[in-house]
């Protein structure tokens, strides 16, 4: 074993015990969390008006303070970016994360304190890095650079108190000094903002490095690992970095993508790590590549709650903390953090397939489904019907994205799906009735509404030439980092506007 990843094994051996400790005893790790936020927040406007200070349960708590959306505290963050304090949480807040604003064209500022950044964003990476050196003592990774493709905003004044930015940008702009020596690109490209430039700058620093994992969404990674491929004649990545071993991905359901990653790096060994990250905290990584789940991490400062998203348009919902929480049902979260975010809607969605230790899988968006008809149809059902169609026809998706079609005089309603591929399926009508029953099997409320075309007639679809969805975001000024394709939509806009480009182009 190298000396230096010796080191760091033995470095981790206390966060390893404490880990496990949090898997045993999730219940007691949440109690601590809560009591200690509530503690540190009570003499903040927040905690007085709600009166933290004679808080004495989970239930008073979820009693006195109403669920938050962010238009809920968006007052709060106004005041926070013009230099106000001690308003949600009590330390110091000059960092907002901007979030990519795809399930609304307004921008949303997320505050970000220091015990954020320390205790949650930067404990989540040193734990990947543990929970890896754990499962595979032989490792070379910590022998070179992680090429790390970040926002495509830079650091941007609100006044002389406050900055802002995409989320992994202000992650990089506070990062301590020695990670400029793990890490590619420099600090300066990492941070352009013309995402072209931006490529091929990184391209050019990334192709003189010894990278041995790489990190990023899955979409954006793939546009730039391509121009690696060009720019230097290869055709793997393993014969650009012959040290290549990880993939560290997040922000977008990885299945879709996979078999491409594959033929492109060519080495049948690489390693891939599922992590769960947002604007408003770093929630779970994937700690077994023998299962697709993720472990929910309960001591990050974060305090979880869930809503079934049977109850999610009630008033008053029932909510669920992670010890009343049940399996294979569909929740939508709420956090309260040590950034001042109390019992926060932050718009995902998950189930749990694992209670002690809790594990998670990410369903998909409260905004991203689409229930016209009463299919209830969310991203979980799509990714899982889009990767059989895929398998069975040979295909490789490229992008995706689906909407209603809404009922007009006797015509029935139907999902419109447009599709752009890497590798078309041999035959489209195939894909499209696999998919149609794929997703019968694993939504009983579809089958119910496509039953005899009752309700719901056979899927419409459409392949888009190559590069679509990239203009669509390019005009919307929304290339690269964090921003994501939706996926589904209860309404048209995004298809219309996607076929409109398309027949610009024809």
């Amino acid at each position: 074993m190298p000396i230096l990843t010796s080191i760091i094994s033995w470095l981790n051996i206390k966060r390893i015990s404490q880990i496990e400790l949090m898997k045993k005893y999730p219940s007691d790790v949440q109690r601590e969390t809560f009591y200690e936020l509530i503690e540190k927040a009570k003499n903040t406007e927040w905690g007085l008006k709600y009166d933290y200070a004679t808080i004495d349960s989970i239930s008073d708590f979820q009693n006195r303070v109403p669920i938050q959306e962010y238009d809920d505290v968006k007052p709060y963050v106004n005041r926070l970016r013009d230099g106000e304090s001690n308003l949600l949480w009590p330390s110091e807040i000059k960092w907002f994360a901007k979030s990519s604003g795809t399930t609304s064209d307004k921008s949303k500022f997320i505050p970000v304190s220091r015990e954020a950044l320390e205790d949650c964003h930067f404990q989540a990476g040193k734990d990947g890095i543990a929970l890896y050196a754990q499962r595979y003592p032989d490792t070379d990774v910590f022998l070179g650079k992680t090429l790390v493709l970040g926002g495509s905003h830079n650091i941007n004044n609100f006044s002389n108190q406050s900055y802002y930015g995409d989320l992994s940008a202000v992650l990089i702009q506070n990062l301590p000094f020695w990670a400029e020596f793990i890490r590619t690109p420099s600090l300066q490209t990492v941070l352009l903002d013309k995402w072209d430039e931006k490529i091929d700058k990184m391209t050019e620093e990334a192709i003189k490095v010894n990278v041995t994992s790489i990190a990023g969404v899955p979409s954006w990674m793939l546009v730039l690992l391509k121009n690696i491929l060009k720019v230097t004649g290869k055709s793997t990545l393993k014969e650009v970095w012959p040290n290549l071993e990880l993939f560290t991905h997040g922000g977008v359901a990885f299945t879709p993508y996979r078999e491409e990653f594959e033929r492109l790096i060519g080495y049948d060994k690489m390693r891939y790590i599922e992590t769960y990250n947002a604007s408003e905290g770093f929630f779970a990584i994937q700690d077994s590549e023998d299962e697709d789940s993720l472990l929910l991490m309960l001591d990050y400062g974060i305090f979880y709650e869930f809503i079934d998203m049977r109850e999610i348009d009630n008033s008053n919902p029932k909510v669920y903390t992670i010890d009343d929480v049940e399996l294979n049902t569909n929740y939508a979260m709420l956090i309260s953090t040590n950034s001042g975010l109390w019992r926060y809607k932050i718009g995902d969605t998950v189930k749990f397939t694992s209670i002690v230790p809790h594990k998670i899988k990410i369903t998909g968006r409260i905004k991203h489904f689409i229930n016209a008809f009463g299919e209830e149809l969310i991203i979980d059902n799509a990714e899982k019907a889009i990767h059989k169609a895929c398998a069975d026809t040979g295909a490789i998706i490229k992008e995706y994205t689906a909407c209603p079609i809404y009922m007009q005089g006797e015509s029935k309603g139907a999902h419109e799906w447009l599709f752009e591929f890497t590798r078309h399926p041999n035959n489209i009508d195939q894909f499209m009735q696999i998919l149609d029953n794929k997703l019968k099997d694993v939504n009983s409320d579809y089958e119910a509404k496509r039953f005899k075309d009752m309700s719901l007639a056979f899927p419409k679809y459409t392949v888009l030439s190559d590069g679509i969805f990239y203009e669509w975001l390019k005009l919307k000024d929304k290339l690269g980092g964090q921003h994501k394709i939706p996926r589904l939509a209860n309404h048209r806009d995004y298809v219309d506007e996607l076929l409109s480009l398309q027949n610009q182009s024809n």
